[in-house]
C-alpha cells in the first residue's frame, strides 16, 4: 500500500522533511525533523517543526515513529522536540554506535553512549515494521556515514543524503567512518528496486541551470540522468570522481553543532552550573599557531 505524504522544505538548511500517514489508519512517522537553529547567536526555536505538528494534528495523524535517515551534519534534528509532544519512538539505524563512538571522541564527551542507547529504537537492514496498513522496509546503506538508513514504505523510499536529485549528484562520502565504494554499492542498491519507485531526497540545493527547489524522483530517471552515477557508471570511476569532489568541498556550516545535537538523539548537552547548556568547538591551530 502506498502511503501519503507531505514534504516541508527548510530553506536555511535545504532539507526536506516528511509527514508520511496511511490514509486509512491515520498512522503517521516523520521523517528527518529540522530544529531551527542560528549559528550566529545560539538561538534554537522549533518553527518548523510546529508546522509538522500543525498538519499531524489538522490531519487527525497519530505520529507513532520519528525516523531519522543518519545523524545529518547539516542541521539539529527536532527529533526530541516532537517526541515529548507525540509520545512517539526516535528510531535509527542499528550502526549509529560507530558514529557516536567517533565524535564522542572529536569532542571529548563523556556522555553520549556508543551503544545508541539515546535512541527508542535502532533499526537493522531489513527490518519491517507496519504504519497501519503500509509496511516499512528499513535499508541499510552507508557510504555518507556508516549509520545511514533508508526507509521503503510502498512505492516510496526515503533515501537520506544517499543521492540527490539526478542534476546534483550524489551525497559526499569523506566524513568519519564514509565511504565511496560503500556509497556506490549502497546507490546501486537503491537502483534495482523498480523503474517506477519514487525517491525522495533529504536534502536540494538546485542545480545549475534550474530555478526551483525539487525532491522527488524515480528510480529510472536516476539511472537514466543522475549526473554522478547513471547507468555505465562504474564503482572505480564513481569512487575516484568522489574522492576528488569531496577533497574541494567545505564543511557544513551547522557541522559541529548539529553532530553534538544528533547523536543524542535530539537532546541536548546537560546544563552546565549556571544553568545554560553549551555546545563545543574543537580547535584545530594552524601551523602558525601551533607552538
Amino acid at each position: 500500500m502506498s502511503p501519503q505524504i507531505s514534504a516541508h522544505f527548510d530553506e536555511p538548511t535545504n532539507t526536506i522533511s516528511y509527514l508520511v500517514w496511511d490514509a486509512t489508519t491515520r498512522e503517521a512517522a516523520i521523517i528527518d525533523p529540522v530544529l531551527d537553529y542560528d549559528h550566529r547567536s545560539g538561538k534554537v526555536s522549533a518553527v518548523s517543526a510546529q508546522r509538522l505538528l500543525d498538519e499531524a494534528r489538522e490531519r487527525q495523524l497519530n505520529v507513532l515513529w520519528i525516523l531519522e535517515t543518519h545523524a545529518h551534519a547539516d542541521h539539529l534534528t527536532a527529533a526530541a522536540w516532537l517526541k515529548a509532544r507525540t509520545g512517539a519512538k526516535v528510531a535509527i539505524g542499528a550502526h549509529i554506535g560507530a558514529v557516536q563512538e567517533t565524535f564522542r571522541a572529536v569532542f571529548n564527551i563523556g556522555d553520549v553512549s556508543t551503544t545508541g542507547i539515546e535512541f527508542d529504537h535502532l533499526l537493522s537492514d531489513g527490518e519491517t515494521f507496519r504504519l497501519g496498513g503500509c509496511e516499512v522496509e528499513v535499508m541499510h546503506t552507508p557510504g555518507h556515514t556508516p549509520a545511514c538508513v533508508s526507509y521503503r514504505i510502498g512505492d516510496a523510499v526515503f533515501v537520506g543524503d544517499t543521492l540527490f536529485m539526478p542534476d546534483y549528484g550524489t551525497a559526499r562520502a569523506d566524513f568519519p567512518g564514509g565511504d565511496a565504494a560503500a556509497l556506490y554499492r549502497s546507490i546501486r542498491r537503491l537502483l534495482s528496486l523498480p523503474p517506477e519507485t519514487r525517491l525522495f531526497m533529504c536534502h536540494d540545493y538546485k542545480a545549475p541551470g534550474r530555478d526551483h527547489y525539487a525532491w522527488e524522483t524515480t528510480v529510472a530517471d536516476e539511472r537514466l540522468r543522475n549526473i554522478h552515477v547513471h547507468d555505465g557508471i562504474g564503482e572505480s570511476d564513481f569512487v575516484n570522481m568522489r574522492k576528488t569532489r569531496d577533497a574541494s568541498l567545505a564543511a557544513p556550516v551547522l557541522l559541529l553543532p548539529s553532530i553534538q545535537v544528533n547523536i543524542r538523539a535530539g537532546n541536548f548537552p546537560k546544563p552546565e552550573n549556571n544553568g545554560t547548556r553549551y555546545l563545543k568547538i574543537p580547535l584545530r591551530p594552524g601551523p602558525s599557531l601551533a607552538d
